[in-house]
C-alpha cells in the first residue's frame, strides 16, 4: 500500500514538472513573437517614413517611351566616286591637262542599320555591301615638259581631242546617245561651250564632248609653237590680294600653275611641305571643275592643319573625308596619293554643293 502512494506521488511530481515547463516555454515563445512583431512593425514605420518620394508609374512610362530607340534596316543604292590617276608626260607642256580615259562612277547596294530616337536619326552602321557595277579610273596626263600652257577653250577654237576614244554625243549629258566616236589627235572646232561640255565641228558628225577631252595643242607642232606662256612674275602678296571673302568659289581664280605654286609654298605651318609639293593638283582640279582652286586649298588647310592631322598624314586625306563625329579616323577614306584626294573634293564640291545641276555629268 505503501510502494503504490509512493508510486502516484512520484508521478504526481514529474506530471507537475512537465506543465511548469511546458508553460515555461509557452512563455517565452509568446514573449519572443511579441518582441519580433514590435521590430517589424518599427522597421516597416521606418521604411515607410524614409520613402519621401513615393513611385509613379505614369511618369516611368512616360519616360521609357520617350527614350525608346528604333533601329531600321535600309538597302541603299550609292554611287561610288571614281579616282582620278595623274600622270607625267614630259611631251606636254607645264599647265597641260589631257584626259586620256574618262572616269565612270560605280554602284553598291549598302545595308545599313539606322537607329532613331523621337524619329531623329542619331546613328548609321554599315553592315555591308554588295558592288553592283566597279568604277573605272579616270587618266589624265599632265605636262612636265618645257613651256607654259594655260588654255581656256573658247567659242571658234580649233581644238584636238585628247582621249584615246572619245563618244560625240547629242546632247550635253554623259548619258545621252552617241553620235560617233572620235579618236585621239581628232581636229575638231568648238561652236558652243555648255557648262561642262561644249559643242563641236568635225569632219564627221557634229556633237558635245567633255570639255576636258579636248585641248589646244596641235600633235604636229613642237612644244616651242605650242607655249602658251602667261606666267607672271607678281609677287605673293599681290596675287593673295585678289582674295576676298566675296569671291565667287564656284568660278575659276583664273591663277596659272606658277601662280598656284607661288601661293601656296614657303609657309611656316606647311611643316612636312604637304601643299608646297601638291601646289599643281589644286590648279589642275580648277581647270577641271571650274572651282576656285584657292578656295579649294584653303579649306584643304584647315582641315588638315596644314596638312599635320593623322588623317592627313596617315590617310592622304587633307580633307576629313568620311570621317564622322563617332568614328572620325576609321571612317575617313584612304587616298593613295593627296592627288586623288584633291581631285575627288573638286569634284564632290561643285557635284553635290556649288553646282548640284552639274551632278551627273561628273
Amino acid at each position: 500500500m505503501k510502494e503504490n502512494s509512493y508510486y502516484l506521488s512520484s508521478i504526481t511530481l514529474v506530471f507537475g514538472s512537465l506543465i511548469i515547463v511546458f508553460v515555461t516555454v509557452l512563455f517565452l515563445v509568446s514573449f519572443f513573437n511579441d518582441k519580433s512583431l514590435e521590430v517589424s512593425s518599427e522597421e516597416t514605420y521606418v521604411n515607410l517614413q524614409k520613402n519621401e518620394n513615393p513611385i509613379n508609374l505614369d511618369e516611368i512610362l512616360k519616360e521609357n517611351i520617350s527614350e525608346e530607340i528604333v533601329q531600321e534596316m535600309v538597302i541603299e543604292e550609292i554611287d561610288l566616286e571614281y579616282n582620278t590617276e595623274y600622270r607625267n608626260n614630259n611631251s606636254l607642256s607645264k599647265g597641260t591637262i589631257q584626259v586620256v580615259q574618262e572616269g565612270r562612277d560605280g554602284k553598291q547596294n549598302a545595308v545599313i542599320i539606322k537607329k532613331y530616337k523621337e524619329d531623329e536619326l542619331i546613328s548609321e552602321e554599315l553592315v555591308s555591301e554588295n558592288l553592283i557595277k566597279a568604277s573605272v579610273n579616270r587618266i589624265v596626263e599632265i605636262g612636265t615638259g618645257s613651256g607654259n600652257n594655260n588654255y581656256i577653250p573658247k567659242e571658234g577654237d580649233v581644238v584636238f581631242v585628247t582621249s584615246n576614244l572619245l563618244g560625240v554625243r547629242i546632247a550635253p549629258d554623259k548619258d545621252s546617245d552617241k553620235v560617233c566616236t572620235l579618236k585621239k589627235d581628232d581636229e575638231v572646232k568648238i561652236s558652243k561651250i555648255s557648262g561642262d561640255y561644249v559643242y563641236i565641228l568635225s569632219d564627221e558628225h557634229n556633237g558635245y564632248v567633255p570639255i576636258n577631252c579636248i585641248t589646244n595643242i596641235n600633235p604636229k607642232k613642237s612644244l616651242e609653237e605650242n607655249d602658251t606662256n602667261s606666267s607672271s612674275n607678281y609677287s605673293k602678296s599681290s596675287l593673295l590680294a585678289n582674295l576676298s571673302f566675296d569671291m565667287n568659289v564656284g568660278k575659276q581664280s583664273g591663277f596659272s600653275l606658277e601662280q598656284f605654286k607661288k601661293v601656296l609654298e614657303n609657309h611656316a605651318e606647311d611643316k612636312n611641305n604637304v601643299f608646297k609639293e601638291n601646289a599643281e593638283y589644286f590648279y589642275y582640279a580648277e581647270k577641271q571643275y571650274g572651282i576656285n582652286g584657292i578656295f579649294l586649298a584653303a579649306v584643304a588647310i584647315h582641315e588638315s592643319g596644314f596638312g599635320t592631322s593623322a588623317i592627313s598624314m596617315n590617310k592622304k586625306n587633307l580633307f576629313g573625308y568620311g570621317a564622322v563625329d563617332s568614328n572620325p579616323y576609321g571612317g575617313a577614306y584612304i587616298f593613295n596619293t593627296y592627288a586623288e584626294g584633291i581631285d575627288m573634293l573638286a569634284r564632290v564640291f561643285v557635284k553635290y554643293y556649288l553646282n548640284p545641276k552639274r551632278h551627273k555629268n561628273l
